[in-house]
């Protein structure tokens, strides 16, 4: 069920409000060169349901329920005015590296690059962060696999990727034990790399099995998949370990709620993956939430009806999105998700 801070609204008023959009990309990114998604309006703004098409309802249930919280309740208060926030470097030859970095405008002091992509080898991921590091020798970088490497390849690869001195890497492997496991050999071979969870978090029934299996020194947190703001702080504040947080490649309504949580957390000692609106060409405000020398600033989004018009999804994809809408409401209502997310963080 939704948290009583939440009422459950009428399907209704989400569907009477939707609008489906695409948003071109600049470089593939989960093999898709456009981002679809939709935004709808409540009493306190507009929110965002952006799940990625290969999600199912139940997993799209939190993706709903967090965009329902946006637009129904607000955001917590914030404790800071800015965040910091990364630079993002898809899976792209080394030779793309400076135009990536160069959509980031201004300084860039942190930069999360794409590695173990299918089909590409550990000597092109080499030369991808060897080319960051070359364009950014002061930047604090943290490599993301996305659950791409076995435990064995985990282990080589981030033992020779950790000459470029980096300061994590993040969901090596797709197992809570197997994370414990590339830690403990990267540990024992004294190698002090920090390990981070990201799916093991967001798409676990159990999101703290991570800390109680002590298989990571810090979590990623991203609000759609946890379900909205507030779930994501009760859950970091009952892990115990350091928070980033990150994106789902939103439009800038999906990115301020993730700088509402970034905001609101007591601490917050990484530079968040707040920064893929520069991944993108077009967004729904004319002021997109992009980063300035590093910095998102704390503040809210003005949608614009002439951008939801140029970049809208019509005809059967646009009746695709709503259907799912409509199925992923009655999985919300009836309370499924709470099985399918593990987002209820009230037992233990």
């Amino acid at each position: 069920m939704l948290s009583s801070v939440t009422p459950i609204p009428p399907l209704s008023d989400l569907l009477d409000t939707a609008r489906v959009v695409s948003l071109p990309m600049r470089v593939r990114f989960r093999g898709v060169t456009a981002r679809e998604t939709v935004v709808f309006h409540g009493p306190a703004g507009w929110g965002e349901f952006g799940p990625f098409t290969e999600y199912e309802d139940a997993e799209a249930a939190s993706w709903l329920r967090a965009g329902i919280e946006v637009a129904w309740t607000g955001f917590p208060d914030p404790v800071r005015t800015r965040v910091p926030v990364n630079a993002t470097v898809p899976a792209v030859p080394a030779e793309r590296v400076p135009e990536v970095l160069a959509g980031y405008g201004g300084a860039v002091h942190a930069v999360k690059i794409k590695v173990a992509e299918r089909g590409q080898s550990l000597a092109d991921d080499v030369a991808r962060v060897a080319a960051v590091r070359a364009a950014l020798p002061d930047a604090q970088l943290r490599v993301d696999a996305n659950m791409g490497w076995s435990e064995d390849d985990a282990v080589r690869a981030l033992t020779t990727l950790s000459e470029f001195e980096l300061a994590y890497a993040e969901q090596p492997v797709a197992t809570v034990p197997g994370l414990a496991d590339v830690r403990r050999r990267l540990r024992d071979a004294g190698n002090k790399l920090l390990i981070a969870a990201d799916e093991s978090v967001r798409k676990a029934q159990d999101p703290l099995a991570v800390a109680r299996a002590d298989a990571a020194d810090l979590i990623v947190v991203k609000v759609a998949p946890l379900g909205g703001v507030r779930r994501a702080l009760e859950i970091v504040a009952q892990a115990g370990l350091p928070a980033v947080v990150s994106s789902a490649i939103d439009s800038s309504v999906g990115i301020r709620a993730g700088v509402a949580l970034a905001a609101a957390l007591p601490e917050l000692p990484y530079a968040c993956g707040l920064g893929t609106l520069s991944l993108m060409t077009a967004d729904v405000t004319a002021e997109p939430l992009r980063p300035v020398d590093g910095y998102l600033p704390v503040r809210d989004v003005a949608v614009s009806e002439d951008l939801l018009t140029e970049h809208a999804v019509t005809g059967p994809r646009r009746d695709w999105w709503l259907e799912r809408i409509s199925r992923t409401y009655e999985v919300l209502r009836g309370g499924d998700v709470e099985t399918a997310e593990g987002a209820d963080t009230t037992h233990g």
